[in-house]
């Protein structure tokens, strides 16, 4: 593990660039726009939140996994695997990650259960489809597809930090807290360090409370302009939560959502004994799933 930022894999390999994003969007793309896409996206990252509530899990376990899921469909398309799927796989791979000892396979079906039955009934006409076996093939493709960079750095110890050299009340802590958690349903955690989505998030609860902070900001010797760039990605969410309607827009965003197919869902690799192998995605008649390594 990098004892810093700075030397971790999330620094060198996982702050990526928006015209990343765009190239490995493009067939998505073609079937959704933007805007339906990060409603998807939304949708996806609350689901997974819920989850983690449901199972009792810290903030830091449930933020590592919604950017788990957003590092692997940040290169891979949505056809690939189901995000049904790929969603609680993320919440089991963290909750490892993470050291609060591992969620046992039974308490991780039934709880996806129970989330979709009570909580998303709105989005999805059956029950929870998938089965323990397709979440630990899941695994296995979400490790492989991050290239075993799993060790995260979140913006929450560096904005306590922060919010304590500002002299802050409890507040603007809170505030800026929950900034920080929306800051996770965009793209800013794929391409802003931690460090600055802390500033940004406590430069907009500043803004909120009409707390002057101008000088402490200028004190700090950062790029002000990343700064407003990422606050304006979250204020474009908030824009947007304005007009958007989860329960009534969700069932038909997922129907139009690109879908896992028998075809091979990526291009060929080549397997430990040279022979080139290919990964499938097997989707049955009720939406169940599982992954197949063919020799």
């Amino acid at each position: 593990m990098a004892g810093n930022f700075w030397q971790s894999s999330h620094y060198q390999q996982w702050l990526l660039e928006v015209h990343d994003l765009k190239r490995e969007r493009q067939a998505d793309m073609k079937v959704l726009t933007e805007e339906e896409y990060n409603k998807i996206m939304i949708f996806f990252t609350n689901f997974i939140q819920a989850l983690g509530e449901q199972l009792k899990l810290r903030q830091q376990v449930i933020a590592t996994a919604t950017i788990y899921f957003k590092r692997f469909y940040a290169r891979n398309s949505l056809k690939c695997i189901d995000p049904l799927l790929m969603a609680p796989t993320c919440v089991f791979l963290a909750s490892k990650v993470e050291e609060i000892g591992v969620i046992t396979n039974s308490r991780l079906i039934t709880t996806c259960q129970q989330v979709v039955k009570n909580k998303f009934a709105y989005a999805f006409q059956q029950e929870f489809p998938f089965r323990v076996q397709s979440v630990l093939e899941c695994e296995f493709y979400l490790i492989e597809s991050m290239d075993c960079c799993l060790i995260l750095y979140h913006p929450y110890r560096p904005l306590l930090q922060y919010a304590k050299d500002i002299d802050h009340d409890d507040s603007l802590l809170q505030m800026a807290w929950r900034i920080v958690n929306d800051s996770l349903r965009t793209d800013v955690p794929l391409l802003y360090p931690p460090y600055l989505i802390a500033l940004a998030s406590l430069h907009m609860a500043c803004v909120i409370q009409q707390k002057d902070a101008k000088q402490w900001f200028a004190e700090l010797s950062v790029d002000m302009d990343k700064i407003l760039e990422i606050a304006r990605y979250i204020l474009a969410l908030y824009e947007q939560w304005k007009t958007y309607n989860e329960k009534s827009e969700i069932v038909e965003l997922l129907a139009k959502m690109p879908k896992p197919k028998t075809s091979p869902s990526r291009p060929p690799s080549q397997g430990p004994s040279g022979q080139e192998g290919q990964t499938e995605v097997i989707q049955g008649s009720q939406g169940q799933q599982q992954q197949q390594q063919v020799g």
